[in-house]
């Protein structure tokens, strides 16, 4: 296990995701959700959130996917992951029911921040932040004035830190019974 509090100076880079780094994408991807969501959700609820969490290739195809990488004892570690979207699904994975993949238009459409992930071993090391400096960015210069998400309840102080407000929260029941929450979050962009 990687103890990042003993790193300092630590030094983050970005990259576009490639389809070769699905998995790796993946496996960061459950290790987020299974220890980063367990202060704030059950078992089951964070099994309930499964059905709308997972890699969306669109993004990684549209070239709007990031990965946050380290050198840590001489290798690249990846640490993080996450995105924006031009199209007007508002979460979820390639699984996920009820996605609209049609592109939005910059002119009248909100951006969307997506799939954001940090490996439980380096969290609250500015991360997220990084990767919604990278996102909002990347929208802005496409031409979008607004930019929405579909947050969790672990992700909500962070957003809400950077600047977006709540418009709705929607609680839908899983397949296991147990509730989902997803909160759509608005911001403007500069």
């Amino acid at each position: 296990m990687t103890d990042p509090q003993n790193l300092s100076p630590l030094t983050f880079s970005h990259r576009i995701a490639q389809e070769a780094d699905t998995d790796a994408i993946r496996q960061l991807m459950q290790a987020s959700i299974a220890e980063n969501m367990k202060a704030f959700l059950s078992a089951s609820e964070i099994e309930a959130a499964k059905e709308t969490m997972g890699v969306d290739k669109t993004l990684i195809e549209d070239g709007t996917y990031f990965l946050i990488e380290t050198v840590h004892d001489g290798q690249t570690v990846l640490v993080g992951c996450g995105g924006w979207g031009k199209r007007k699904t508002l979460y979820g994975g390639d699984h996920t029911v009820g996605r609209d993949d049609s592109l939005s238009d910059p002119s009248n459409d909100a951006a969307r921040i997506r799939a954001m992930y940090t490996h439980p071993d380096w969290v609250r090391r500015g991360i997220g932040s990084f990767l919604l400096d990278i996102g909002e960015g990347a929208a802005a210069e496409a031409g979008f004035k607004i930019i929405e998400l579909g947050s969790t309840v672990p992700g909500e102080p962070l957003y809400r830190a950077r600047g977006y407000v709540e418009i709705e929260r929607k609680v839908e029941k899983a397949a296991n019974g147990s509730e989902n929450t997803v909160i759509k979050m608005v911001k403007t962009l500069v």
